[in-house]
């Protein structure tokens, strides 16, 4: 399944309820399974982020809908970026090879 990166910031919400961080990530993890994603894993970092999770779906739809809900709740603000492991880039590689 594909695997995306997504960076997180905090809106000035999602800062003034950081108490209820762990429990938004688990309620995150619950949506995003019932429109057909994954959370594998999230991390609450510091520097210009203040999240990563990082998110497989099946189709670039599934992924877009599980974020768009996310950030419709208004706790922060998503960048996301399609991640290859390293048996697809095996793939990406043998094809532009040709």
């Amino acid at each position: 399944m594909p695997t995306y990166v997504t960076l997180l910031n905090w809106t000035d919400q999602g800062v003034r309820n950081y108490k209820d961080t762990a429990k938004r990530a688990e309620a995150f993890a619950a949506a995003a399974q019932k429109l057909g994603a994954k959370l594998l894993n999230i991390y609450w970092t510091v520097g210009p982020y203040d999240l990563v999770a990082v998110v497989e779906a099946p189709d670039e739809e599934t992924a877009t809908a599980t974020l768009l809900q996310l950030g419709g709740v208004g706790n922060v603000r998503t960048t996301s970026l399609r991640a290859f492991g390293q048996e697809e880039m095996d793939r990406i590689v043998a094809k532009a090879a040709g």
